[in-house]
């Protein structure tokens, strides 16, 4: 079983390599813990995404954070599901396999004070989509739009590419109405495969759109 654990959070980015001054340090970008630093531990295996990407994902939701529920995937340091936080969510769940990483995140949360918000699963994402999704009890809630966050390493949509397309489709089958999805990949993924999995094609729910070197897709249920 997964430990779940209640904290706090809030600071800056998420998984990538560092070059940008400002991606050095993680830091809640707006919102409520605005300025916030967030702890990272400097791997760059956990790939903070990039503060101008973060930035930019959260210009398209804008004010939709408010009385949603957050889910960040791939936890990282909790940036994305922190941010969400930040900007008016009112609960998150944030997932991070790495025992290590998932210690960050738990300082994060303690430090923003969010601990009885956020809820640290320290589990496979992909795990608790097959497990926890159709369960009521141990499911998100569905009283409320989700607002999901899918950030894994860039490696995982070429060399666990059947497991990513089953997660993301796991989350649009069961997500409650209103809900949205944004994923972050490299140029290299093709998000026609995400367009087939929905079962949409040219004009899709998908809104894609490239912030070098990441690409970001925004899907609505």
């Amino acid at each position: 079983m997964p430990r779940k654990r209640k904290t706090n959070l809030h600071s800056h980015d998420r998984h990538q390599p560092i070059v940008d001054a400002r991606d050095a340090e993680v830091r809640i970008i707006g919102g409520e813990f605005r300025g916030r630093r967030l702890r990272y531990h400097g791997d760059r295996s956990v790939r903070p995404m990039k503060h101008r990407t973060r930035e930019a994902i959260f210009n398209l939701v804008s004010t939709e954070c408010v009385g949603r529920h957050a889910i960040d995937l791939f936890a990282g340091t909790g940036a994305l599901g922190l941010e969400a936080l930040s900007r008016g969510a009112t609960s998150a769940t944030l997932i991070e396999k790495h025992v290590p990483t998932a210690r960050i995140v738990e300082e994060n949360i303690r430090t923003l004070g969010v601990g009885d918000q956020a809820t640290l699963l320290v589990t496979s994402a992909f795990l608790w989509a097959k497990r926890d999704l159709g369960m009521r009890q141990s499911a998100p809630p569905s009283d409320r739009p989700w607002l999901v966050f899918c950030s894994p390493p860039y490696a995982f949509y070429h060399e666990r590419q059947a497991e990513m397309l089953d997660l993301i489709h796991r989350i649009q089958t069961n997500a409650p109405a209103g809900s949205i999805l944004i994923v972050e990949s490299d140029e290299q993924f093709d998000f026609d495969l995400l367009r087939h999995v929905d079962g949409t094609t040219g004009s899709s729910r998908w809104d894609v759109r490239s912030y070098a070197p990441a690409v970001v897709g925004l899907w609505r249920s």
